[in-house]
């Protein structure tokens, strides 16, 4: 059984863990591979654990525990930093989705989804109506946002390690509907 929970100074090391594995799976062949080399698990869970430490970050972490594997997916949220220029209503209250990965043989089982959800009631909680989620223009789970009603609102060009990326921003605006996956048109 896979329970989503909001993560722990414990969690730290395992989120490192995953989130240099789902970067290096994930980014192959879009970020430049030195890069995806670099990354460092002791690094990365080190970081984490900082955010751990902070009581207002921490509220918006989030991870996929698996009772056997332990941490598999996470996610974190807060408010926005860069609003895309689509999202014309000024008045909204608007928070961001940072982060949501799954590791490989535990995607498709609806981790990604749940960890969302969770990450959505979090900014309902804090105070926010929209959500926004940056991502690379090329990241084929755009359908898996996209397929959970997130509407393509901007785009930029962004820098890793020297190199620019293209990324599109989708936005929800209403945290408060439910996240029901729904086909897309061929």
């Amino acid at each position: 059984m896979i329970r989503i929970r909001r993560a722990t100074r414990s969690d730290a090391t395992a989120i490192g863990r995953v989130h240099v594995e789902t970067w290096q799976s994930a980014y192959a062949g879009l970020l430049p591979d030195a890069m995806l080399a670099h990354m460092s698990d002791v690094r990365h869970s080190a970081m984490w654990a900082r955010a751990l430490e902070d009581p207002g970050e921490a509220r918006g972490i989030f991870v996929a525990d698996d009772e056997a594997m332990g941490v598999v997916g996470f996610g974190s949220c807060g408010p926005v930093r860069d609003p895309p220029e689509g999202l014309d209503d000024k008045a909204r209250r608007v928070g961001e989705v940072y982060l949501l990965y799954v590791e490989p043989d535990f995607q498709n089982q609806g981790l990604g989804r749940r960890l969302l959800d969770a990450m959505f009631r979090q900014l309902r909680s804090d105070g926010f109506d929209t959500a926004v989620l940056w991502m690379l223009a090329e990241n084929p789970t755009r359908f898996f946002y996209e397929g959970l009603g997130g509407a393509l609102v901007g785009q930029r060009t962004d820098t890793f390690a020297g190199v620019d990326v293209d990324e599109v921003a989708y936005a929800w605006r209403d945290l408060a509907a439910p996240l029901v996956r729904r086909r897309l048109a061929p």
